[in-house]
């Protein structure tokens, strides 16, 4: 889906950067979603993605993921990330295995996204590229704050929340966990990428150094 596809940052981050998707197409297979869906879960959960949800609810960092599933109705979209090739692969073995029907969506760096397909055992049907940022770039955020707000795609997380963020985490007064985690919760869709955010963070405070509170 496009809205994941203009991730931006040093590129070996976004190595460990994966958005999955579960979509289903209007008049064919919109129907009875939720065993399907739960099917997705269960896959996600069993090789660790570290977060996920359905915009119809919002994702597992804020929701428990028993009140998600209850939730998932013929509307529902699930959404999520993963960190390592591996956890891609066997995602895509596994949903292969169950053939429910729906579309599956792969989002990250195409030399590992591609790999990670021949090893699943799947051949992608189309391939969306992003190419770039275009117009008047001063006056965007800086590129670390953007590695951040580009990986909520509804672009839900403003950069002067990231500024706040990263102040409070150079301060000592938030963990990079706490502070990747507090930007999180803005993405409803669940493809911001807690693990990722965490070091972005934690390369700030190496490179800032703690200041006074």
């Amino acid at each position: 889906m496009t809205h994941s596809l203009h991730r931006s940052g040093d590129i070996e981050s976004q190595k460990k950067d994966f958005v999955w998707f579960m979509y289903q197409t209007k008049g064919v297979n919109d129907k009875n979603i939720k065993p399907k869906a739960l099917e997705f879960i269960a896959a996600a959960e069993a090789v660790g993605s570290e977060n996920w949800g359905d915009v119809k609810t919002g994702p597992k960092i804020s929701y428990s993921v028993e009140e998600i599933k209850d939730r998932i109705t013929d509307k529902s979209r699930l959404r999520g990330v993963f960190t390592r090739r591996e956890q891609v692969v066997e995602f895509l073995k596994r949903i292969k295995e169950k053939d429910t029907g729906m579309s599956v969506v792969i989002s990250g760096v195409l030399s590992e996204v591609i790999p990670a397909c021949r090893e699943a055992g799947v051949t992608p049907h189309s391939i969306n590229y992003s190419l770039g940022v275009w117009g008047n770039k001063e006056m965007l955020p800086d590129d670390t704050t953007l590695s951040i707000t580009t990986m909520c795609g509804h672009h839900m997380i403003s950069p002067k929340f990231v500024e706040h963020i990263r102040r409070q985490v150079r301060r000592g007064r938030l963990t990079p966990d706490e502070g990747a985690l507090e930007l999180a919760r803005f993405c409803y869709c669940g493809i911001f990428n807690p693990v990722r955010c965490t070091e972005i963070l934690t390369k700030t405070v190496a490179e800032n150094g703690n200041q006074s509170r």
